[in-house]
C-alpha cells in the first residue's frame, strides 16, 4: 500500500518535468573552472560563479597543503568553544582592513550569514524593507526573523520610500542585494543609505556576487556607506573568491552583538580553519587582481557587442552575470541543451527563481576565459 503523502511526491515531480522545471545535480569531475569535467564529458563552461578564475588557483592549492600540517582538517568545535582559530581571526581582521569596516565576522555559508544577521538584529516589533528581486536566503532571513516583511518593486526607491514613512516598526532594516544575481544589475547603495539615514534603518548589504570583482576587488560598497554605522556588508566567499563561506563587516557594536546574539553563528561547527587559510590567500589575490578584473571587463563587452542583434534581449550589466531573456520556460531549456550539443555549458533559469515569462540563459564570465572561448560562445548563439 503506498504512503499517501510519498503519492503526493511523486505526483509533484511529474508535476516539475511536466512543466520543464525539474532540476538535476550533475557530477563535477575536476577542479572547478571554465573548462570542467562534468558526467563524464569535458565542457566550457559559462555557469560558474569563479568570476577570477581563482577556484584552482595554485597560491590557493598552496595554501590549503600547507595549513593541513598546521591546522589539521576539521574545525571540531563551535567558535565560542574552541573552534575560533588564529587562521579564522587573521581572515576577519584582514577582510574588515580590506573594504573599510571597523570589524568582521566569519560565516560557514553566505544563506547562514544572512540567516545569522537578520535573525539577531530583528524580532517580532521589527520590519524588514526588501527589494523583490533579493536572493532566496534575504527572504527566509526576514521571514524567520519574526520580523514584518515588506517587499518594494525591484529597484523602486519611491515605493520604498513611502513604505519607511508609513512604518511604525521599532527596529527597521533596509535589505537588498548588491548586485542582483539573475539580472546582473547593482543597487543604487547611496541613495539606499539616503532612505537608510532619513528614516533611521539598518541598511545591510548583500554583496554575493560583487565582491571581488566591483571597486578594485572591494566589492559595491561605496567610501560613504564604508564609514556609516548603520551600514552592515555581507560578501561571500565561493564565488569570486574562490573559497567558501561568507564575512559580515560593520561597527565593532554589531560584531560583537552577532557574536552573542547570532544563533547560526553560535550553534555550529566552525569552518574548517584550513579554508579560513585559503581564504587569506585568495584576499591577497584579489587585491592583487587589476588584471583579472581587466580581463573579465573585457570579456564583457565583447560578449554584450557581439550579441546585441540577437532576437533574445540581453539585459544590461556590468558584471560578470549576462543574462539573455527567451521567455518561456521549454524555449531556455531547449536553447541550454542545444548550447550543450556544442559542448557549452549555460544553465536555463526559470521560474520559480525569475519570474514567470522571464526564463533565460544565466552567462557568467570568469577571468580565466580566453578572447577564444567568448567568440566561440557568440558564434554558437548566432548559429543557434
Amino acid at each position: 500500500m503506498t504512503h499517501d503523502a510519498l503519492t503526493q511526491l511523486r505526483d509533484g515531480l511529474a508535476a516539475l518535468r511536466g512543466d520543464d522545471l525539474e532540476r538535476r545535480r550533475g557530477l563535477l569531475e575536476s577542479p572547478q573552472g571554465v573548462r570542467i569535467r562534468l558526467d563524464g564529458r569535458d565542457w566550457l563552461s559559462f555557469c560558474s560563479n569563479d568570476y577570477l578564475g581563482l577556484a584552482a588557483a595554485p597560491e590557493l592549492i598552496a595554501a590549503g597543503h600547507a595549513a593541513l600540517d598546521a591546522c589539521g582538517v576539521g574545525g571540531g568545535a563551535s567558535h565560542l568553544i574552541s573552534g575560533h582559530h588564529t587562521a579564522h581571526h587573521a581572515f576577519e581582521v584582514a577582510f574588515a582592513g580590506f573594504v573599510g569596516k571597523p570589524a568582521a565576522l566569519l560565516f560557514s555559508s553566505g544563506y547562514m550569514a544572512n540567516l545569522g544577521v537578520l535573525t539577531a538584529l530583528l524580532g517580532r516589533h521589527g520590519e524588514v524593507f526588501a527589494d523583490r528581486l533579493n536572493h532566496a536566503s534575504l527572504n527566509d532571513a526576514a521571514q524567520l526573523s519574526g520580523a514584518q516583511f515588506t517587499r518594494y518593486a525591484h529597484g523602486d526607491l519611491a515605493q520604498l520610500e513611502a513604505q519607511l514613512a508609513r512604518s511604525q516598526s521599532q527596529q527597521k532594516m533596509i535589505v537588498s542585494d548588491l548586485v542582483f544575481s539573475m539580472d546582473g544589475d547593482i543597487a543604487p547603495v547611496d541613495a539606499l543609505l539616503d532612505l537608510a539615514e532619513r528614516y533611521d534603518t539598518w541598511l545591510y548589504l548583500d554583496d554575493a556576487h560583487g565582491f571581488g570583482v566591483l571597486n578594485d576587488g572591494r566589492g559595491g560598497l561605496t567610501d560613504r556607506a564604508a564609514k556609516s554605522e548603520r551600514v552592515i556588508y555581507l560578501a561571500t566567499l565561493g564565488k569570486a573568491a574562490g573559497v567558501a563561506g561568507a564575512a559580515a563587516a560593520a561597527d565593532n557594536t554589531v560584531i560583537e552583538w552577532l557574536i552573542q546574539k547570532s544563533r547560526p553563528y553560535i550553534y555550529t561547527t566552525a569552518m574548517p580553519p584550513m579554508l579560513a587559510a585559503c581564504l587569506n590567500a585568495s584576499l591577497h589575490l584579489i587585491a592583487e587582481g587589476a588584471a583579472r578584473r581587466k580581463t573579465l571587463h573585457e570579456h564583457g563587452l565583447t560578449l554584450r557587442s557581439g550579441l546585441a542583434d540577437l532576437r533574445w534581449k540581453l539585459l544590461p550589466s556590468d558584471t560578470p552575470i549576462q543574462p539573455l531573456i527567451v521567455g518561456d520556460n521549454g524555449a531556455a531549456v531547449a536553447l541550454s541543451q542545444a548550447l550543450r550539443a556544442r559542448g557549452l555549458l549555460v544553465p536555463a533559469i526559470r521560474t520559480p527563481t525569475v519570474p514567470q515569462g522571464t526564463a533565460r540563459l544565466r552567462m557568467t564570465l570568469s577571468a580565466a576565459h580566453t578572447a577564444d572561448d567568448i567568440d566561440q560562445l557568440i558564434g554558437v548563439l548566432h548559429e543557434i
